[in-house]
């Protein structure tokens, strides 16, 4: 494997390093901007991958991380540690300004990135890979070069202490756990309590037994293998997956719903439609200005949650965006909340189209899908970007992008 002597110069999305030598562009985990890195790598037409083996010179953004898995187990949970705080959010405000100039073809400045109050300890859920050994379990997250490898997890220090410590005793008491070899479980915490959401198996004896084990337990949710969403243990009748519906850093959340619903207000349209609108957390308020909203989403139980908090002439949609959004335009302004892989392209055919709105508010947390559906809407422009570090210490980033119909456009 060849080997090469590398200053880095920036941060890719994804959090690798990426340096420039010789006609090849390099990305190289684990590395930060101003780093003299030596690497292995492989080469694939232009681009190479490295694997960092030292570091000739540290970088001034260079930090010691916080937590012994990511250097002992290579862990993949997060991907910028090694970087100081600031020099994250300035990484992030790049990433997201070069992916709309790439490949939004919108020319925008580097945009601000507003910290979090917590740099660790923030997360309110984690979901762990479980894997049997002999009659015990371990859980824990994947290797970022070995994704197909799990690590006993220890401690997660972005994670909130008392969703460790849930796990610790799970796992401590042994449980008796859904049949098979590999399992994946998320505990995330709920208003009164916590939920326990469990992938996998295809026989369960006794889910009871983890409330006795962890009393916390509010709900103890089962998807076997190839079905749906079970409530197996419960010590309220009229739970409804509530652990789908609660932000993992709440406090960042709330902040970038604020800043929504502030420029949806100012803007004071007299139609709403709230696309990928989840449990309402956004529709909600906005209605409750006055304002008529359609909230369409393809969760039916995150749907129905949304129609109890609505009253008319406002109303909850239970279905995909690409399939319900045609029959609520026109609308004077959307919002749209996609999952990691962006807008349909249905949905922006119907959004640049003769009944789309006048403004668009997109929230993304992937600002190389949101700069896609940007440039599949010519006809508007971006009138503003502003980001929310909602997981400090990952590449992840939020993104309130703010776009308005160019008048002469069709």
């Amino acid at each position: 494997m060849p080997r090469a002597t590398l200053t880095i110069e920036s941060i890719a999305a994804g959090g690798d390093g990426v340096a420039k030598q010789d006609g090849l562009v390099y990305f190289v985990p684990r590395t930060a901007p101003g780093d003299r890195a030596i690497v292995d790598y492989d080469v694939r037409g232009r681009l190479a991958r490295g694997r960092l083996l030292s570091l000739e010179a540290e970088g001034p953004d260079r930090a010691a991380p916080g937590c012994r898995h990511y250097v002992a187990d290579r862990c993949g949970g997060c991907q910028l540690q090694h970087i100081q705080y600031d020099a994250q959010r300035q990484a992030k405000s790049i990433i997201v300004r070069d992916s709309l100039s790439r490949i939004g073809k919108r020319a925008v400045s580097a945009p601000d990135v507003e910290s979090s109050s917590r740099e660790f300890r923030y997360r309110t859920k984690l979901t762990l890979a479980m894997r049997r050994r002999g009659e015990r379990w371990i859980a824990g997250l994947h290797p970022f070069d070995d994704p197909g490898a799990v690590f006993a997890l220890e401690d997660c220090p972005i994670t909130d202490q008392r969703v460790v410590a849930i796990w610790r005793a799970l796992l401590d008491g042994d449980a008796s756990w859904p049949d098979g070899q590999e399992l994946r479980g998320a505990v995330r915490l709920l208003g009164d309590g916590a939920s326990l959401v469990v992938e996998g198996g295809s026989r369960w004896e006794n889910p009871a037994a983890l409330q006795q084990i962890v009393p916390a337990l509010v709900e103890v949710w089962w998807v076997p293998a190839g079905d749906v969403p079970r409530l197996v243990a419960s010590r309220d009748a009229n739970s409804a997956l509530g652990a789908s519906f609660t932000q993992i850093n709440p406090e960042v959340a709330g902040r970038l719903r604020d800043r929504v619903v502030e420029r949806i207000l100012a803007l004071a349209p007299r139609t709403v439609v709230d696309a990928y609108s989840g449990a309402g957390n956004t529709a909600v308020p906005v209605a409750a200005a006055g304002i008529q909203v359609t909230a369409i989403e393809r969760d039916r139980a995150a749907a129905a949650v949304a129609r109890q908090l609505l009253s008319m002439p406002s109303c909850s949609v239970a279905a995909a965006v690409e399939d319900a959004l045609g029959r609520a335009l026109p609308a004077d302004l959307v919002i749209a909340n996609p999952p990691r892989t962006g807008m349909h392209p249905r949905v922006t055919e119907l959004l640049r189209g003769a009944t789309g709105p006048t403004t668009i508010i997109y929230v993304s947390c992937d600002p190389g899908t949101l700069a896609r559906d940007v440039a599949r809407m010519p006809n508007y422009r971006i009138v503003s970007v502003h980001c929310f570090d909602t997981f400090p210490q990952t590449a992840h980033v939020e993104t309130v992008c703010e776009l308005e119909r160019e008048a002469a456009a069709a």
